[in-house]
């Protein structure tokens, strides 16, 4: 960054489910003054812990997550929501001469945050209940087939079988004529921080892909089944809902359904978890400004915290 530069530094660590994330960032705290902001579109939900791959207690008591849950599972949470409560946090922690450090995988809210959101329109329910019976008439699929002519980067991130945002995607577009990928593109607005980007991106996609399985069965060992039983006793929740929508949860729920056996569940959750990890990559793969670092380099947490070193003012004294 230019030594003109006189904003106060923040520190993003971005990367794939499974990539090491939480791990690197408890070290970074441990060496530098660093408060940690939650990055993630699950952790925000009170209750969805085991299958979210939140961190646990132990951890969250050493280690604060500022945006851990913050909100009941039956209340949805927007990328604008997150941007208004992270700019909080931020502001909180530079005034106490600390250094935020945001970690998490779910790209929408680092682009929203650091580029701000153009203002999409309100829910006209009118054109919602007209999508919904089109959607009777010729299908979902369909209609996802509309979306890619219309917005391809949209639906290539939102599936068929995602309903809600499907219906929001093709319902902006019809109210402004405009692509939803536009509007959430931003408003390049200059974030008040100024910014290093760390990415943790494993070379090898079958190291990552084990990562995956072998989480996800710890996961089922500790009881996620279980968990996501006890949310459904909740007369407010329903499989509709943003966190209800989210990998492994969607899939749990279509057990609890009996719509899949068991190991369809787990080979469906594992699979689901895979396509999320390929499309945060790929997302991460335009964040040209980040430095990429592979979780399984040799002394990972020695390299990174050099390049904290020299981003950080001189001034800045040591973490935890």
């Amino acid at each position: 960054m230019p030594l003109t530069d006189q904003r106060p530094p923040a520190i993003v660590l971005m990367g794939p489910t499974a990539s090491g994330k939480t791990a690197l960032a408890c070290a970074l705290a441990d060496r530098f003054p660093l408060d940690l902001v939650s990055v993630d579109s699950a952790l925000v939900y009170r209750g969805l812990d085991i299958g979210s791959a939140k961190p646990d207690p132990q951890t969250l008591a050493r280690y604060p997550h500022r945006l851990i849950d913050i909100r009941e599972p039956s209340s949805p949470y927007s990328a604008a929501d997150f941007r208004a409560d992270a700019l909080l946090q931020m502001r909180d922690i530079s005034g106490f001469g600390r250094v935020p450090l945001l970690v998490g995988g779910t790209g929408l809210y680092f682009r929203a945050l650091e580029r701000g959101l153009s203002p999409l329109p309100q829910a006209d329910p009118a054109l919602r209940l007209r999508l919904v019976a089109e959607a009777g008439r010729i299908g979902w699929v369909a209609l996802h087939a509309r979306l890619a002519e219309a917005d391809p980067q949209a639906a290539d991130r939102i599936r068929p079988s995602d309903t809600q945002r499907l219906q929001r995607a093709l319902e902006v577009i019809t109210l402004t004529g405009r692509p939803l990928s536009d509007l959430q593109g931003g408003l390049n607005e200059k974030l008040p921080w100024r910014l290093l980007k760390i990415a943790l991106v494993p070379m090898d996609r079958a190291i990552l892909h084990s990562r995956i399985a072998m989480r996800f069965d710890a996961m089922l060992a500790d009881g996620f089944l279980d968990e996501v039983r006890r949310l459904r006793t909740d007369p407010a929740l329903h499989a509709d809902l943003p966190a209800m929508r989210a990998v492994g949860y969607r899939q749990a729920w279509s057990h609890l359904d009996g719509d899949i056996d068991a190991a369809t569940f787990r080979d469906h959750a594992i699979f689901a978890t895979r396509q999320l990890a390929k499309r945060q990559i790929t997302w991460l793969r335009s964040e040209v400004d980040a430095v990429w670092f592979d979780p399984e380099q040799t002394a990972l947490v020695h390299v990174v915290g050099d390049l904290v070193t020299q981003f950080l003012p001189t001034s800045t004294t040591r973490g935890r």
